[in-house]
């Protein structure tokens, strides 16, 4: 595995608020706490410090329970010890792992951990991966895309993901000894993830928390209360978002009067202003879950994409409300990963990285005049027939007023007329480069299946299959601080 790394503005492909939050642009600074440096971390251990002891003790004890249940022992670390924290991030249950950025958050957490041993060697630090085992958005993690062929799975259950049971779960004709354990011994969707997840990263220390416990929501039943019972959050969260907008920002989440549901044996329905819940069957949804995270974990940063940094960044007013440390927002490792044969070609064509994020037709169109020896469009005969119709204009004006409307008209005519032959010419010398422009898009669908990025389409066994050591080498290349996109080549 080779690569170079790209700048994220080269790319043109993402947010202003992340390049924004990255760069630590002072009007963002009070939208987090501290930033996403290594040398930060000093100040998040100290905040983190007063993390109760009795809340660790619950925290250490259910994860051995939930890695009894699958007949697997848990990574060799002991969350009560007060030098021991970790590092989130979280996802969800996605069949299969799900598109390959799901792997680059892992690896990315993973790599976030050994960062800081090395740092802090007198701290320990675990990688965490938080299973959205209460998501009910089945349609979002029910499928993924292997090989050019879509996998997925139909059923009537709903309710809270986690619990689903795998009795109507497909046959899938990939054969891979991970997952041919996991979806034949795990009873839950929760078990199988956790099943698989510990096969590929837990030799690597990676803890999987299922927090659909009612031990742990019991430490978070106090704000819960206060949300379902105050409706205390979204005035906050409203308040901040309107900042964050007043900035020229896009956000990415809308608090509710209630950010609760209720969990059912088959459900999870939301609740409102004026309804009751037992707290352990209480669900956050997506304005308190990063709260509830940071309440029963350790935690000193989250490990995120563009949108998840997005919606953290609304949310510290809440944090603030109850006392709890806002984690150091990082960005995940992001990438692209070529063949030989691909990158040869990309190469060949003379295409760029960049040139593949812009879309189909303006790649068509800058790769032509890249290439052609010809001038393809008509802006100079233009420029220089402007001063011509002006001249006209103002003869025939001096000789009859009337005039002056019919110049411009035949002005606007050949304007158009001009603008037309230099796109019959654009076409024409396309189709004189047909073979090339013919090997540029199916390359670019190749890199970006579907018109999406390849990282959020395509499955990770289409590499590991060919390439064993993906995983591993992955875990060799990435840079989790290293904020810059990775244009990998196996």
């Amino acid at each position: 595995m080779s690569y170079k790394t790209h700048s994220f503005a080269s790319l043109n492909a993402f947010s202003k608020l992340l390049l924004d939050y990255l760069a630590e642009k002072p009007a963002l600074q009070g939208f987090y706490g501290n930033g996403p440096q290594l040398s930060k971390f000093k100040d998040q251990i100290v905040a983190k410090k007063s993390f109760p002891e009795a809340s660790r003790a619950i925290l250490q004890t259910v994860l051995e329970e939930q890695y009894a249940a699958i007949g697997a022992e848990m990574p060799s670390v002991d969350l009560r010890d007060e030098n021991t924290f970790t590092v989130t991030t979280g996802h969800q249950l996605n069949i299969y792992t799900g598109p390959l950025y799901v792997i680059y958050k892992i690896v990315s957490t993973i790599n976030l951990a050994r960062a800081l041993q090395k740092a802090y060697p007198d701290q320990q630090f675990v990688p965490v991966y938080w299973m959205a085992t209460e998501d009910h958005d089945f349609e979002e993690i029910n499928h993924f895309f292997a090989f050019g062929t879509k996998y997925e799975w139909t059923t009537s259950q709903k309710g809270a993901v986690g619990r689903f049971h795998l009795s109507d779960f497909p046959r899938i004709p990939l054969r891979n000894a991970i997952f041919d354990k996991a979806y034949s011994e795990g009873k839950t969707l929760s078990e199988v993830v956790r099943i698989y997840m510990h096969a590929l990263f837990g030799a690597e220390g990676l803890v999987c928390l299922d927090a659909d416990d009612a031990s742990l929501k019991s430490l978070f039943a106090p704000i819960m209360e206060a949300d379902l019972n105050q409706q205390v959050h979204e005035p906050i969260v409203r308040a901040t978002t309107e900042k964050l907008e007043a900035l020229g920002y896009k956000t990415q989440v809308a608090a509710r009067e209630v950010n609760l549901f209720r969990l059912t044996e088959n459900d999870r329905i939301r609740l409102e202003k004026g309804d009751s819940v037992e707290m352990a069957d209480a669900s956050p949804n997506v304005i308190l879950r990063p709260l509830y995270q940071e309440v029963i974990l350790p935690n000193l940063a989250y490990i995120g994409g563009p949108a998840e940094v997005a919606y953290w960044l609304q949310l510290k007013g809440i944090f603030d409300l109850h006392k709890v440390p806002f984690p150091i927002l990082l960005p995940r490792n992001f990438a692209i990963v070529k063949t030989q044969k691909q990158a040869e070609r990309a190469e060949k064509l003379g295409l760029s990285l960049a040139d593949l994020f812009t879309d189909e037709l303006t790649l068509r169109r800058s790769f032509v005049a890249g290439r052609t020896v010809h001038q393809l469009d008509t802006a100079s005969e233009l420029k220089a027939l402007q001063p011509i119709l002006d001249t006209l204009a103002g003869r025939a004006k001096a000789i009859d007023s009337t005039l002056e409307a019919s110049v411009l008209a035949e002005k606007a005519r050949w304007t158009k007329g001009l603008e037309r032959l230099a796109k019959k010419m654009k076409r024409a010398e396309e189709r004189n480069q047909g073979d090339e422009v013919r090997q540029v898009l199916a390359l670019k669908e190749a890199l970006f299946p579907a018109g999406e990025w390849q990282e959020r389409h395509t499955n990770f066994l289409e590499f590991v299959t060919d390439h064993p050591e993906f995983i591993s080498d992955l875990l060799q290349t990435f840079d989790p601080l290293n904020f810059e996109f990775y244009e990998i080549t196996l």
